[in-house]
């Protein structure tokens, strides 16, 4: 079986959130398993693509609309990654610095196109296309409904909803950007008065998935705008959790982290590393460590920080550390905590090495979350010894269970509130007290496995389900 994933992101390829990490791994697993399972993403002009050598294996045109674009299909030279990985270089629009844009209609159209076009030249057909996000939502219509894709009407699709905040709207005034396809479907494309890449490829999509099965159930609620149809589409719908890639988060490899370490070494490792974070950041390395890694945006609840930090740091019984940008808004309160100096800091942007330090460091890890399809977050936390914080909602349901419950290991609440947030870590703090039951935890987390192994497997045995369209 052969299977094509396309996506806009691929770690470490090109990384802004989570779907990088998925990407990055779940092809990998699957070839684990048995199966045969590839990557088509954009080639931008970033890091990795500056410090690697490709090989052109494919060149053709394009039509967007009225304009012809030159296209090429690139490899890398060596086996870089553990799956192979195509891309797509359309110059005049992906050929960019950055991954997202304002001009990405157009970005991601032509690259979905010039996806399919090369993939019809295959002497044989993929078995499954995995579509992911709205960047890739028009394949499974286009599939479909356009003329010059007939080849793929009987491949199945899937696709994947790793975050439906975002679905790519545009204008019907740009539906002529779209391959020829018999009008009287356009509204395969449409929902609310405006060509939604995510509503079409709910619509058309063989399987829809999401990434953990809490937010399935959550999206038919709240999926901005598109509750009836996810409610609709329901019997083609699944909730498969996400996996992490335990080789990359692994603490007794870790080639990022200052000590590396396992369950038995666990102590000396993560003091070593709590040490190095301290020192680097002026903090307290008596206290207790809280720490966010995230985006800076008000679906992570970030914008609760700036008060409940302030309560928290004026009891002086804790230290924070925060990883992350976003919403200026939020940037500039939390910036002005860093008055509370040996209790707080803050690095404002991403670093990837930094992440992997704060994972191996801290003590707990701070999500308190409005909205989270799935969360890797907690899952890296785990993996490293580190007590989830977490607000009870999305895959962070799924994955957290509270230490009051039966087999509990994180700490949980439901309210989205400043005051929430305060209370759970309260409660972080007499649990840090209580040295030999808070040590005995973070051994016991280390264990969990949320590796892609069983994700994997799910996916695999989802796609062979499949063989026939769903209302056969």
């Amino acid at each position: 079986m052969t299977v094509i994933h396309i996506s806009a992101e691929c770690y470490p390829v090109a990384k802004v959130g989570g779907l990088a990490d998925v990407v990055g791994a779940l092809p990998k697993y699957q070839n684990n398993a048995g199966i045969s399972s590839h990557v088509i993403m954009p080639y931008y002009d970033n890091k990795f693509t500056k410090a690697h050598n490709f090989n052109k294996i494919y060149s053709d045109t394009l039509t967007l609309a009225n304009e012809t674009l030159e296209f090429n299909v690139l490899m890398l030279n060596k086996d870089v990654l553990d799956f192979n990985v195509y891309f797509i270089d359309v110059p005049e629009l992906i050929f960019k610095d950055y991954v997202y844009s304002n001009e990405d209609t157009e970005r991601f159209l032509a690259f979905q196109i010039a996806a399919l076009n090369w993939l019809t030249t295959w002497n044989d057909l993929p078995d499954i296309i995995h579509c992911h996000d709205h960047h890739t939502g028009l394949t499974p219509f286009m599939m479909q409904q356009c003329k010059q894709y007939a080849a793929f009407k009987n491949t199945p699709s899937i696709f994947t909803i790793h975050n439906a905040q975002y679905q790519g709207w545009f204008s019907h005034d740009k539906v002529n950007l779209i391959p020829e396809f018999n009008f009287d479907n356009v509204g395969l494309l449409d929902w609310g008065g405006s060509i939604n890449p995510l509503a079409a490829a709910i619509k058309c999509a063989w399987r829809v998935t999401t990434v953990s099965p809490s937010y399935m159930e959550e999206l038919k609620k709240s999926a901005n705008g598109l509750e009836n149809l996810l409610s609709s589409e329901a019997p083609k719908c699944v909730g498969v959790l996400n996996g992490i890639d335990v080789n990359v988060w692994n603490p007794e490899t870790d080639p990022f982290i200052q000590e590396n370490y396992n369950t038995k070494t666990i102590n000396t490792g993560k003091v070593a590393n709590k040490a190095y974070l301290c020192k680097k950041f002026n903090l307290d390395a008596k206290k207790p460590l809280f720490a966010f890694i995230g985006r800076l945006v008000l679906e992570k609840g970030a914008d609760l920080f700036p008060e409940a930090f302030k309560t928290i740091l004026n009891t002086k019984n804790a230290s924070i550390l925060l990883l992350g940008s976003g919403n200026s808004d939020i940037e500039e309160p939390l910036k002005d905590l860093l008055n509370f100096k040996g209790l707080y800091n803050a690095f404002i942007g991403y670093d990837e090495a930094l992440s992997h330090n704060i994972y191996a460091g801290a003590d707990f890890l701070l999500m308190p979350s409005r909205v989270e399809p799935c969360g890797l977050n907690q899952m890296y936390a785990l993996r490293y010894g580190t007590i989830p914080i977490v607000r009870s909602v999305g895959g962070l349901k799924d994955t957290v269970t509270d230490i009051d419950e039966p087999n509990g290991f994180g700490i949980c609440h439901r309210e989205i509130t400043a005051a929430s947030v305060v209370h759970a870590v309260n409660r972080a703090i007499e649990l840090y007290k209580d040295t030999k039951t808070f040590s005995a935890l973070q051994k016991q987390i280390m264990t969990i496995d949320h590796s892609w192994n069983k994700s994997a497997i799910t996916y695999i045995t989802l796609y062979k389900s499949i063989k026939q369209p769903v209302n056969d």
